[in-house]
Formats: C-alpha cells, sequence, structure tokens
C-alpha cells in the first residue's frame, strides 16, 4: 500500500420528509450508488472484500420527519474515500421520501491513533530515563538483528519471501509485515496480496505450484481476504491456515505460526464452513434484504438471455457482458468454480438459498432469474426478477 493509503471514516448527516427504517437507508447507499462509480468503487464488492465497512445509520424520528447520522468506515486510498463520500450526496429519496446527505467530516483513523502513539511513548520515554532503566540501545539492536535474515523480495508490487519461486509449495497472506514475521522464524516461501485486490501474476503463480495455503488473520478481514483469495485462485487454492481468533499473522510468535500451518485444513471444506459463518453474520447486521431495488440498465439487460434457456438452465454473464452457452443445474456448481471474472448469473427458475451460496461463492453480486423469493438479498448478492425490470 502507498504511503497515501489509511483508515478513513466517512461521516454523514441524514435528513427525510418521512419515515424511514435503517434498512431503507442501507438498501438506498448500495442501490442509489451502484453503477455510479464503476466496477473498482461498487460499495458490494468493497464490502464483501473488506475495503469498507459495514454502514451504521442511527436515526430519530420526531412529527413525521427523520434526521441522524451515517458512519461508513473505509481502508481505501484517500481519493477513493473521498469518492464514495460525495456519491452519497446524491442520494435524494429513500423509499418514497425526499432525503438529503451530507458529509460533515472524512476522519483519518491513523493520524488519530498516530497521536495517541506519539503522548503515549513520550510518557513511556520519560519513565524510562527517570528510572535510569535506559535500554533502548539493547532494543535498537535487537530489532535490527531482523534484517539480518533473508531479506523479502518484490515480485510484481507483492512483498515475497526469498524462496517463493522455488519449489512445489507457497503461503499466500495479506500484508507486507505478515511476510517479515514468517521470514523472522525461517519461512521463506510466503507472499503478500497487498490488500489491493489478487493479482493476475499471483493467480499465474499459484497455478504453476503444487500446494497453495492461505495463511489469514483470525478475524473477519481475513475471513474476507480468503473468500476473496478462494474466489479468485479457484482450485489452485489447496490449503487454509487460520491465525487464532482476532489474531493478526504479522504479530504471532513462532511456535504459534509453527501450530497454525500444521492444523491447515482443504481449502474446499474450511471455504465452504467460513462462507457459512459469513453469511450467517450478514443476514443478522443487515437483514435479509426484503427492499426491491431498481435493477440497473446493464443488468436490465441481462434479461434477454433467458429467452431459450430451459427449467433450471443459467447463463453465467462474463467481465464484458458476454454470456456463457446454457448450464445444467447440475454441472453449475463446477462451472462457477471454474469460471474467472464473472460478474453475473441468469437463471432460468426460481432463486434459492442454493442460488445466492453458489453466486455468493463465486464472486458474484448480482443474479436474474425468472422468479425470485421473499429474500431478494443474501451473503452479498441482489437477486432480480425479470417481471421486476
Amino acid at each position: 500500500m502507498s504511503n497515501t493509503e489509511g483508515k478513513y471514516i466517512i461521516h454523514a448527516t441524514i435528513r427525510c420528509d418521512g419515515t424511514v427504517a435503517r434498512k431503507d437507508v442501507v438498501g438506498a447507499i448500495f442501490g442509489q450508488t451502484e453503477g455510479l462509480l464503476g466496477d473498482q468503487l461498487q460499495l458490494r464488492k468493497l464490502q464483501r472484500t473488506g475495503r469498507i465497512g459495514h454502514v451504521d445509520v442511527a436515526l430519530n424520528q420526531n412529527k413525521g420527519k427523520v434526521q441522524g447520522e451515517i458512519s461508513l468506515s473505509s481502508s481505501i486510498d484517500q481519493v477513493s474515500t473521498a469518492v464514495i463520500g460525495a456519491a452519497l450526496e446524491t442520494i435524494d429519496r429513500i423509499g418514497p421520501c425526499k432525503a438529503v446527505i451530507k458529509v460533515k467530516a472524512i476522519e483519518n483513523i491513523r493520524s488519530a491513533k498516530r497521536d495517541n502513539v506519539i503522548d503515549r511513548a513520550k510518557t513511556l520515554l520519560l519513565n524510562m530515563v527517570n528510572s535510569g532503566q535506559d535500554e533502548s540501545k539493547n532494543i535498537l539492536d535487537e530489532v535490527r538483528s531482523v534484517l539480518t535474515l533473508d531479506t523479502e523480495k518484490d515480485i510484481s508490487g507483492m512483498t515475497a519471501g526469498p524462496k517463493v519461486a522455488e519449489g512445489s509449495a507457497i503461503i499466500i497472506v495479506e500484508g507486507r509485515n505478515d511476510v517479515k514475521n514468517l521470514l523472522k522464524f525461517g519461512i521463506k516461501n510466503a507472499i503478500a496480496t497487498m490488500g489491493s485486490g489478487i493479482q493476475d501474476e499471483l493467480v499465474a503463480l499459484a497455478k504453476s505450484k503444487t500446494t497453495v495455503t492461505a495463511f489469514v488473520d483470525g478475524d473477519r478481514g481475513g475471513k474476507l481476504l480468503l473468500m476473496e483469495l478462494s474466489g479468485k485462485l479457484g482450485k489452485s487454492l489447496t490449503h487454509v491456515a487460520l491465525a487464532p481468533q482476532s489474531r493478526e499473522v504479522e504479530h504471532l510468535e513462532g511456535k504459534v505460526i509453527t501450530k497454525c500451518l500444521a492444523q491447515k485444513e482443504p481449502a474446499n471444506k474450511l471455504v465452504s464452513r467460513i462462507q457459512a459463518e459469513l453469511a450467517k453474520e450478514d443476514d443478522v447486521a443487515v437483514g435479509r434484504g426484503e427492499e426491491i431495488l431498481e435493477a440497473p440498465e446493464e443488468i436490465k439487460g441481462w434479461a434477454g438471455m433467458l429467452e431459450g434457456l430451459k427449467r433450471n438452465q443459467a447463463v453465467i454473464v462474463n467481465e464484458d457482458g458476454s454470456g456463457s452457452e446454457p448450464i445444467g443445474a447440475s454441472s453449475l456448481e463446477a462451472k462457477l468454480a471454474e469460471s474467472e471474472g464473472a460478474k453475473g448469473l441468469v437463471f432460468a427458475g426460481k432463486v434459492t438459498d442454493r442460488i445466492f451460496t453458489l453466486a455468493a461463492g463465486a464472486g458474484i453480486d448480482s443474479v436474474v432469474a425468472s422468479s425470485v423469493g421473499k429474500v431478494t438479498r443474501k451473503s452479498g448478492v441482489q437477486a432480480y426478477s425479470v417481471s421486476d425490470m
């Protein structure tokens, strides 16, 4: 990540001339900004990959009107964060009600943390000096000793251990510090995604290896990264190792790293379990979306692909908007697992939990189907019925 990137929180106010609920506001934010910002800044995709957090909405109702506050955390760069903030202000209706959203500020979390670190460091240094226990030279020498170990390499902008190109196995982690920590304990075949999406070079490298292990943090961010890796690497991802709950790979001790890697599980088994956990969390946090969102023009165009399909057949929509050959229900799971860059699914039948699960696993945001039940959004996937277009 570049030095200009950081973590931010967008703080905004909202006023509505009418009564609306939290889910109406969340639905409007995702629905009305979709297609406005382009593929790189699709809020659903950014949220699923952990680049933005949940939309927190606090509302107060008074005399038929609603006022409140919206906050949205972001770990993408400051320019993209500012664009998302500006996009929120384009929302002028929530359901049938007129609405006004204004961004008050975009807070730099790291700046606030940095100030706290400086103040705390000053206090600690004074304590060391006053107690006559100035061990800073020893501390610096110990930290510098890390540099005497094998140094990391750069592969297409990704930090990697010196042995990544050799051998038949690699370990994929999230950031530069993860690679450095593994190097510290003699593990030289790790490579970092660098938190900027899964690069094509990493996909190609994984395909050339026999064993590919994702070693991710034991928090929600780590699980979201695993979902992204699984979607991009497909069957090339063979194993998964999880850090202990709420701990990060970059801070693990050597014996903990060894234990985690020794207890790695087959990727297909663990990915399915984590996927179910995330879907359950999302359904609890946001509700099993019952709001109806108007389909963007591009997605409306997919409805034509239903013509000629037999019942329960499907078409995978590629990145360039083209459709695959018709796929039978029994082959759909395998075809989605093999697909790369799929952005949509057209299904000649009713959208069920299985369709939501398969689409989410393939990184697909939108499904167009002959019909949709009461649940129109689940696991980050929005389903549209042709009758709603």
